[in-house]
């Protein structure tokens, strides 16, 4: 997924740093702005136990999955339903499920009836998210899933791999430029390809690992851990805004939408860290919760916070370092005409080793 402040260019980086910091010496790795879960799925294959928290809910339902989830799924409950599921291989259920689901006869939706064309026909706003067939198979899969977790046939373990391999696989077909801050006015090539559910990767090993869906200034004082990871938002830019028809697939709650690209009320998921009068208190406030060995911030040269008044907070902590490392910065569209400040930007990974 095409994510703003994905870390999946730096994760060797990462790793590099924060191994020269804390050695081989802890086994919890916390990271509390989880976004798609990419840095904790990378520490959860080193072996590390994981703990990841994200306020955004699609978020957390990425997480639950790829750092939740770590035995095979069975998909005992689905049995009656699928008979020839008995005969497979209990590592190859999760594609016979997809598979299953993938023959579902489209529906007209939430999805449809506000994010497709054919549904906002003649509507004050009209939406193109997706294309009117893979907005009905969107609600279709959406709504099956639901109703065998509402009927106990599916465990939350399942539950949350279908859903992320529903947000994954739809997300592909979108007709935006990379973001649901907007979208496109005609369908473009790879929104007018039928999506197909594929299977989410799952991470199998023998570890118990936890994730949250919470504030994580509220949490940070609740949990203890050894290594905390913070990747925040470094601008004004709100998630909620930018992915909320993930949130709204992921919820399927049936919002009460507004304007012209459709946005659910997000007033409860604003972060502080995006607003350039209360980040630094936010962040302070954080820093001095946490119940960790070792604190580490990734920020750019372009953030809210300046470089000194990160050290200045971090040092309330203990002894403080920074590496630096140079990446290609993150673009929501290819438009040639745009005028971005520069192409690459300069990453920071602060950290302090807490006194």
């Amino acid at each position: 997924m095409n994510y703003i402040g994905s870390k999946l260019s730096l994760l060797d980086f990462l790793e590099k740093s924060i191994d020269k910091v804390a050695g081989k010496d802890y086994s919890v790795f916390c990271d509390f702005f989880a976004g798609t879960g990419a840095v904790g799925l990378h520490f959860k294959k080193q072996g590390h136990q994981v703990y990841a928290n994200d306020v955004q809910y699609y978020s957390y339902v990425l997480n639950r999955h790829y750092i939740g989830n770590h035995r095979e799924l069975t998909f005992k409950g689905l049995a009656n339903e699928m008979p020839d599921l008995k005969k497979v291989d209990v590592g190859q259920r999760k594609n016979f499920v997809c598979d299953y689901l993938n023959g579902l006869k489209g529906v007209s939706g939430f999805i449809f009836k506000n994010y497709c064309l054919g549904g906002t026909q003649g509507q004050h706003y009209q939406r193109q998210y997706f294309s009117d067939e893979n907005g009905q198979r969107c609600d279709a899969i959406r709504m099956k899933i639901e109703n065998w977790k509402e009927q106990k046939k599916i465990t939350d373990d399942e539950y949350y791999f279908l859903l992320t391999s529903l947000l994954e696989s739809v997300d592909k077909q979108a007709n935006t430029a990379s973001v649901y801050g907007a979208f496109l006015k005609k369908l473009k090539q790879s929104a007018q390809k039928l999506f197909v559910l594929k299977p989410a990767q799952l991470i199998i090993n023998e570890q118990s690992h936890k994730v949250f869906n919470e504030d994580i200034n509220d949490l940070a004082g609740k949990i203890q851990g050894d290594v905390l990871y913070l990747d925040p938002p470094y601008n004004h830019r709100q998630y909620a805004t930018n992915y909320h028809m993930l949130e709204t697939i992921a919820k399927y709650d049936d919002p009460q939408i507004h304007g012209k690209t459709g946005l659910r009320d997000y007033e409860s998921q604003k972060s502080l860290y995006c607003s350039r009068s209360k980040v630094k208190q936010a962040f302070k406030d954080l820093i001095l919760k946490a119940k960790v060995k070792y604190i580490f911030l990734s920020y750019n040269n372009e953030g809210l916070m300046t470089p000194a008044d990160v050290k200045e907070i971090m040092s309330l902590r203990g002894k403080y370092g920074v590496f630096t490392q140079e990446y290609g910065r993150f673009k929501a569209d290819t438009d040639q005409k745009r005028d971005y400040k520069a192409k690459k930007t300069l990453e920071y990974l602060h950290y302090v080793i807490c006194q």
